[in-house]
């Protein structure tokens, strides 16, 4: 076995969508890279702690947000992976906040240059603002 030691891998023709994949010996695809990810507060004004491949986020209201990608995606059929902490909750007696990465409020399809993505409370069934909201776009 071989040990490969490098700084930079790049695909040999240049774009955002052309990407390096890990093969076995039988060219069998066995990684994927994440094209995309956030790590943001959802509260009063949208702040973003930390991204890869977003250029913004948009505040569509309670929970309800959408991550707007630098480099469009090659398709929307990509998985979105995503989880929430709240410092508060609109339920005293419970500080826990469910999230579903799913198509938002207005039940938005994703496109290739956002995904919608919305914070919901089990508890009281709506959705609210949360303090550290967190995105992996993977395809």
């Amino acid at each position: 076995m071989s040990t490969l030691k490098t700084n930079t891998i790049q695909h040999l023709t240049s774009g955002f969508n052309n990407i390096v994949t890990h093969t076995d010996g039988a060219g069998t695809v066995n990684a994927a890279h994440c094209r995309a990810w956030v790590s943001f507060n959802g509260t009063g004004t949208i702040a973003i702690n930390a991204q890869f491949n977003v250029t913004s986020i948009t505040d569509n209201g309670v929970g309800d947000y959408a991550v707007n990608f630098t480099n469009a995606m090659s398709d929307a059929n990509y998985c979105a992976v995503a989880s929430c902490n709240s410092l508060g909750s609109v339920n005293s007696s419970s500080n826990s906040t469910m999230v579903f990465a799913r198509s938002g409020a207005t039940n938005t399809a994703p496109s290739t240059t956002s995904m919608a993505c919305c914070a919901f409370h089990p508890v009281n069934t709506v959705n609210q603002d949360v303090t550290y909201y967190l995105v992996a776009v993977f395809r």
